[in-house]
């Protein structure tokens, strides 16, 4: 068991044993402390339950908001914060009017408020690093990706700025269309496919051949034709 987990365990127990001992002394406070004023059995024994069930409450909403990567919202701190100062408070109103005493009375509840919130610091902090290495492990196959077609695309760069921007326009110089050194290759391609086929290939499939879109290829395939077009008629 390494050291992590070893005290995960350990501030498990802490606040179990606290909870035993807040059942026994800090509940009897705040049941009695209903009783004094006025209130039936079956309402005091519900007392304790609602106070401290607004502080496992708040916890656990701050323990989800951590798991889902948010910020904990004012409002389950607020109810966290309430709900340890009526704890504390119902604890020393039942104690005596010395100081010591309400230190007594209040202990109890201060102690299991104090681990717990301990607990779920521990689970909040594990739900974040689980959730980080669930981020870095969803982006390692993008980055895979974008590696693989870094790779097919990196041959066809070789060194020139002509291949950065494919424009849907003919460009044109001196009358005559342009084709980039990778361009020409490409229809350098499609002529002897057509001597080997007998039919010029598509757009499509001089774009698929070399890992360009269609809209590429019909651009090789216009500006190589308009091309062989001029030279014909010089």
């Amino acid at each position: 068991m390494d050291s992590s987990r070893w005290s995960r365990w350990t501030t498990v127990a802490a606040v179990l044993m606290l909870a035993v001992i807040a059942a026994v002394v800090s509940y009897s406070h705040m049941y009695e402390l209903a009783l004094r004023h006025g209130e039936p059995e079956w309402r005091a024994a519900l007392f304790p339950l609602s106070v401290d069930g607004m502080i496992v409450g708040a916890s656990m909403t701050l323990l989800s908001d951590a798991r889902n990567g948010r910020k904990g919202g004012l409002l389950p701190w607020a109810l966290l914060i309430i709900g340890s100062g009526a704890s504390l408070a119902a604890n020393v109103a039942v104690a005596d009017p010395t100081m010591w005493s309400r230190i007594i009375h209040a202990w109890p509840s201060f102690a299991l408020i104090g681990a717990y919130e301990l607990l779920m610091r521990e689970f909040r902090a594990t739900a974040r690093s689980i959730r980080s290495a669930s981020a870095a492990h969803g982006q390692a196959p993008e980055a895979e990706t974008r590696e693989v077609q870094e790779g097919i695309e990196a041959p066809e760069v070789s060194g020139t700025t002509d291949l950065q921007i494919v424009r849907d326009t003919v460009e044109e110089t001196a009358g005559e269309p342009t084709l980039s050194p990778f361009q020409d290759r490409a229809w350098r391609w499609a002529l002897e496919r057509q001597q080997q086929t007998g039919k010029l290939p598509s757009g499509k499939e001089i774009g698929a051949h070399f890992g360009r879109k269609e809209r590429w290829g019909r651009l090789v395939k216009q500006r190589g034709q308009r091309g062989s077009l001029l030279a014909e008629a010089g």
